[in-house]
């Protein structure tokens, strides 16, 4: 697998699996009938912003990840980042690869911490993967995301200094 920078060629094959995981409404905040130039717009991200994917050497992406200031102004040096992998190609480190490579991305733009805004308290897999990276959670949002199959659940804010 290699992760590059995303392109505008590459939104064909990301907005199959981007859709179908905004649509399942178990982990992402976005609403679940977002509009494709909806998810494109916040998808690729411009600069300082930056998107990348996964991509298998035939070409084949895998997952996608894009990094932006988690807020304007005095707080811009603490960054945030968001990360899609294909269902298919859960279970096989993408979503590691493309944490790691964010982190090393954040560090070389002069971010001096990441927070996540809104993780899904559901999304054991996550939530242990960002904890194996560093991430703590130094927040929690009581019942602030509404679940299909579990109703209201808590978001977790999680940090980690670079």
């Amino acid at each position: 697998m290699r992760i590059r920078p995303a392109t505008a060629a590459d939104w064909p094959d990301i907005w199959p699996f981007l859709r179908e995981i905004v649509a399942a409404g178990e982990t992402y905040t976005w609403p679940r009938d977002v509009d494709e130039d909806t998810a494109r717009r916040l998808w690729l991200v411009p600069p300082p912003g930056r998107t990348v994917v996964a991509a298998e050497p035939d070409g084949t992406v895998l997952g996608s990840a894009k990094l932006t200031p988690n807020q304007l102004g005095p707080g811009a040096h603490v960054a945030n980042a968001s990360f899609m992998v294909a269902p298919a190609a859960g279970g096989r480190g993408v979503g590691r690869a493309l944490g790691e490579h964010v982190l090393d991305l954040a560090r070389a733009d002069g971010y001096r911490a990441m927070q996540f805004n809104a993780v899904v308290s559901t999304n054991t897999r996550a939530v242990a993967l960002w904890r194996s990276l560093g991430f703590e959670v130094v927040g929690r949002v009581p019942d602030g995301f509404h679940h299909p199959a579990h109703g209201y659940v808590d978001l977790l804010v999680m940090y980690r200094r670079l």
